[in-house]
């Protein structure tokens, strides 16, 4: 068995209703652990309470709270990670709860939106992607400044802030804070029209953007249609920067752009942040929507993905519904009835549904098609007098 480094162990905490699934915790918790294994933590155990609502103060019950810091402090564990957002003071009075004066190392407590954030800020690339997650976090940052807010510290060299204890101190990282959002919303402001100019220069070529939830292959099928070397990890928000390829499908070339997953709860500060990044969606002529057809909860991630291009302003854009991993169901189920489950989905309003694997390239021929009858539609909005050359195999 391979030993462990204490310094990345952490327990998963999350408060449910009574009602809900077994499966639907145990699935929500599957995800909170992925996430943390992509932010390089190991988790060491599992809590789950049912409540009506979560405690005002430090979200878990009294019992649970007890419950979880004895396992914490016996077993070295250093982050307690909860499914949830935490309010100011519920992170204020679990930092102090899980760090009393005699304990040598800190435990940090980490909320759902800030380990996303911390992944966010290890993915980023390029210049406009690291501006927008270091404004998300300092963001997030501004309102859970406190004595015992120990993540400053690990952050200092991201966020361009200075931890330390003491009124006088917190309000001098308030406003360094302030003054560094007030910078970076500057900066983003010229990137967004340096991209805005990009996209104009653009403007008649058919748009494509693959979308979907994070880790359902958009990478893998990027490369694939695009015959591009577009970074495909099985890990969470493998990508954060967007990607675009010039594709040529049959007599038509449009564009193909790759971007960042999306994600139940995926913070707010985040979706503002990615504005421009998010903007290649808004502004595409179609969308590619993925999905990990293998995925025991699928419908919820598409679902969720439905509701997010809604809240983006990109509701209304035409998709197509790419059921990707085809091969792990058939191996697992058998055939697909595939009549009755393209039948479902277009009574969602999906313009076309195909079924692919984007590893084993089955059935990459019929989204091509699909890929073609579309694109060639929008074509011919901008060009109307275009004649389709014939085309040769």
């Amino acid at each position: 068995m391979n030993k462990i480094n204490p310094a990345s162990l952490a327990v998963l905490v999350t408060v449910t209703p009574s009602r809900e699934r077994e499966e639907v915790i145990t699935e929500h918790l599957d995800e909170l652990a992925f996430l943390a294994e992509t932010a390089g933590i190991t988790t060491a155990r599992r809590y789950v309470q049912h409540l009506p609502h979560p405690d005002v103060r430090t979200f878990v019950g009294k019992g649970k709270l007890t419950e979880i810091k004895e396992f914490v402090s016996s077993h070295q564990v250093t982050s307690v990670i909860f499914d949830d957002d935490l309010s100011p003071s519920q992170l204020r009075n679990l930092e102090r709860e899980f760090n009393t004066e005699e304990k040598e190392s800190k435990v940090r407590v980490y909320d759902r939106s800030l380990l996303i954030l911390d992944i966010f800020m290890m993915r980023a690339q390029t210049a406009q992607a690291r501006t927008q997650v270091e404004l998300a976090m300092n963001q997030y940052l501004l309102p859970r400044l406190t004595r015992m807010w120990t993540h400053l510290e690990r952050q200092r060299g991201g966020t361009g802030t200075r931890g330390g204890a003491g009124e006088k101190e917190i309000e001098t990282d308030r406003r360094n804070i302030k003054f560094r959002i007030s910078i970076l919303k500057d900066e983003l402001e010229k990137i967004e029209r340096q991209k805005l100019t990009q996209r104009k220069s653009r403007a008649n070529v058919v748009r494509v953007a693959l979308v979907g939830y994070t880790n359902v292959g958009k990478s893998t099928l990027m490369n694939v249609l695009a015959k591009a070397d577009v970074k495909a990890e099985n890990k969470l928000f493998a990508t954060v920067d967007a990607t675009v390829r010039k594709v040529v499908i049959g007599d038509i070339p449009f564009l193909l752009s790759d971007t960042v997953g999306f994600i139940r709860k995926l913070p707010h500060h985040l979706i503002e942040s990615f504005k421009s990044t998010l903007d290649e969606v808004r502004e595409a002529d179609l969308l590619l929507h993925v999905v990990d057809m293998a995925h025991p909860f699928h419908d919820n991630q598409i679902e969720v993905v439905t509701k997010t291009l809604a809240e983006i302003g990109a509701g209304d854009v035409p998709s197509i519904l790419v059921l990707n991993k085809i091969d792990l169901v058939e191996q697992k189920d058998g055939p697909v009835a595939m009549d009755e489950v393209r039948g479902r989905y277009k009574q969602q309003g999906f313009t076309q549904v195909v079924f692919v694997s984007a590893t084993t390239r089955q059935h990459l021929d019929s989204l091509r098609q699909a890929l073609l009858e579309e694109v060639r539609k929008k074509h011919m909005q901008i060009y109307p007098n275009y004649v389709p050359q014939p085309e040769y195999s």
